[in-house]
């Protein structure tokens, strides 16, 4: 008897501990009650029947990264090249994660390659490189279209590596050093063109402030001289007018004619000292008569002077 009731305690122990189910936080378990699907069941304590229900399939919410392994892939251009990428999924529906296909993870993995080498086959090998945020995208919205009845969404794909051949790759650098060089010709030249330019404008500008300098400069000596012959004229007709202001007064026709015979005689003294040969009057030896000579020319020209004035 007591054998008895030891082992109904003892059954009713084990299906109270099999009944109580403690599920993980971020985890999601699929329950089937005589093989069918009857509930999942969330985080927490759980309560199950036993020997009639069962825990059929445990699934983490968790976003999980899965490394897609290399494989290859033909460009556009026909070249092999070889790639693998990182997949971060996420179940979303535990119940189609469960019963729309066998393995989510490798179902998702497999699509990846494909959609990767479709994506590839689309575009030359010289955008590869370029448009890889254009692939990640590419890869993903595919996955999501394909994924719809397995409870499982790609978040997001990275392409990790792109390998080409090894001559695709010399070719490649040599193109870039090629291009480099290019670049660096094309510099040169417009350094030199600029510099050329650069002279001929400082050449330009000097040619200009030399020729306006120049014509500054004539300007200036222009408006000297001119100022010079007006002051000069200034001064020769008020030296006239004060000479015939002078002769005009009392004794100033006996000193003018002193001046002109003194003047007279001090220019044939000049010429002697100047010339070999010069032209004298006949009576040059007489001074008196030379002097009578000079005043007589200048009562010449003073009496023709007044009868004009007339």
């Amino acid at each position: 008897m007591d054998f008895g009731i030891l082992a109904i305690f003892a059954a009713i122990f084990i299906a109270i501990f099999m009944s109580v189910k403690v599920v993980p936080q971020q985890q999601v378990w699929i329950v089937e009650r005589l093989g069918k699907f009857f509930n999942q069941v969330d985080a927490g304590l759980q309560i199950i029947i036993p020997f009639v229900d069962r825990i059929a399939y445990k699934h983490t919410l968790k976003e999980r990264a899965i490394d897609v392994m290399e494989q290859t892939a033909i460009t556009k251009d026909n070249v092999t090249l070889h790639i693998d990428g990182v997949l971060y999924v996420r179940i979303i529906n535990p119940k189609d994660a469960s019963y729309g296909v066998e393995n989510p993870y490798y179902a998702v993995t497999q699509l990846a390659q494909t959609s990767m080498r479709s994506a590839i086959g689309k575009i030359p090998l010289d955008k590869t490189f370029e448009e890889r945020e254009y692939l990640n995208v590419q890869i993903v919205n595919t996955i999501n279209e394909a994924a719809t009845n397995w409870g499982i969404q790609c978040m997001r794909y990275e392409i990790r590596d792109i390998k080409p051949p090894a001559t695709v790759l010399k070719a490649m650098e040599l193109q870039v050093a090629a291009e480099r060089q290019k670049r660096a010709v094309i510099l040169e030249s417009e350094g030199r063109q600029q510099s050329q330019i650069n002279i001929a404008e400082a050449e330009k500008q000097s040619v200009v402030l030399t020729s306006e300098a120049a014509m500054t400069d004539q300007i200036n000596r222009a408006k000297g001289q001119s100022e010079a012959i007006t002051l000069v004229a200034q001064a020769t007709s008020s030296g006239i007018s004060y000479v015939a202001k002078s002769i005009n007064d009392t004794g100033g026709t006996e000193a003018v004619s002193l001046r002109v015979a003194e003047q007279y005689v001090d220019a044939f003294k000049e010429l002697a000292k100047k010339g070999n040969t010069i032209i004298v009057p006949a009576n040059a030896n007489d001074t008196s008569a030379m002097v009578a000579q000079a005043l007589s020319i200048f009562g010449s020209i003073k009496g023709s002077v007044s009868k004009k004035a007339e």
